[in-house]
C-alpha cells in the first residue's frame, strides 16, 4: 500500500475556532470539505485530544477562517503547534466575535464561515463535525494556501494530531530533494530549515547556512531556539 496516494487529495490550511463558556480557542486544520449545498453544510475532522474538539462538542458552534497563500509560518505555528491549554493563541491576533460570540480569525484570512453543529461522526482518533453554514463572508481576493503549497513552498510539516500526519511520508518528503548545504530539523515541530530557501518571512535570504543564522533566530513555526534543531 502506497500512502503517498493520499497526498493527491486536495487540502487547504484553515483555522477552526470555537469556545467553551468564556474560553475561546482555535487550531489549524486541513481536512475540510463541503457536504451539501442546500442547506450548505461543511465537515471538518478534529483530533479528540485537541481543546477545540471539546469546545465544538459543548457549544455546538464553530468558525472556519480560510488562510491566504502569504500567511507567515509563525502564524500557522501559533495555531498548529501550540495548545490553547498552555498559552493565549489570540494575543496580538486580529479577530472578531460573531453574533454568537465565536471568534473569527481575520489576520491572513481570505474568507470566513460560521457554522452550527448538526451532526458528528466518531472516527477513532478524530471526530468529524458537520455544521450548517449560518454566516459567511469574503475578506480578500488573495489566493488561498493549499496544503501542497504549505509543504513544498513553505517547508511546513504536519502536527502529529493532524489526520494527514504520516511520519514515514513526511520523512520521504524531507529527503526528496538533495542539496549541498546541510538542512536542520526542529525537534519540537518538525520544521526543516533549508538553506536553499532561507527564511524570507524573517529576513533570512536563500543561501544562508544554518550556522550563519543569527543567535536570536528561532523556528518560524513554533518559536524554538537554534539549540532545538538537529542536522537532517
Amino acid at each position: 500500500m502506497d500512502l503517498k496516494a493520499l497526498h493527491k487529495i486536495s487540502y487547504g490550511i484553515y483555522i477552526i475556532c470555537s469556545k467553551n463558556n468564556e474560553k475561546i480557542n482555535g487550531q489549524i486544520a486541513n481536512s475540510i470539505f463541503q457536504v451539501s449545498s442546500d442547506p450548505p453544510t461543511i465537515a471538518v475532522s478534529i483530533n479528540k485530544k485537541n481543546l477545540t474538539h471539546d469546545c465544538i462538542q459543548k457549544c455546538k458552534l464553530f468558525t472556519i477562517s480560510i488562510l491566504s497563500e502569504d500567511t507567515p509560518m509563525n502564524f500557522i505555528g501559533n495555531f498548529g503547534f501550540k495548545s490553547g491549554r498552555d498559552c493565549d493563541k489570540f494575543k496580538d491576533i486580529e479577530y472578531k466575535l460573531s453574533e454568537n460570540k465565536i471568534p473569527i480569525i481575520l489576520d491572513n484570512a481570505t474568507a470566513y464561515i460560521e457554522l452550527s453543529l448538526i451532526d458528528s461522526i466518531d472516527v477513532s482518533t478524530h471526530t468529524i463535525f458537520i455544521g450548517k453554514v449560518i454566516d459567511a463572508n469574503i475578506l480578500t481576493d488573495k489566493p488561498v494556501m493549499t496544503y501542497e503549497y504549505y509543504h513544498v513552498c513553505k517547508g511546513g510539516s504536519s502536527p502529529k494530531n493532524a489526520p494527514t500526519y504520516y511520519k514515514k511520508i513526511d520523512d520521504e518528503i524531507k529527503k526528496k530533494e538533495e542539496i549541498q548545504m546541510d538542512r536542520y530539523v526542529c525537534v519540537v515541530c518538525g520544521y526543516v530549515y533549508d538553506p536553499a530557501k532561507g527564511d524570507p518571512d524573517n529576513g533570512i535570504n536563500p543561501g544562508t547556512k544554518f550556522e550563519d543564522l543569527p543567535k536570536e533566530w528561532v523556528c518560524p513555526i513554533c518559536g524554538a531556539s537554534k539549540e532545538e534543531f538537529e542536522k537532517e
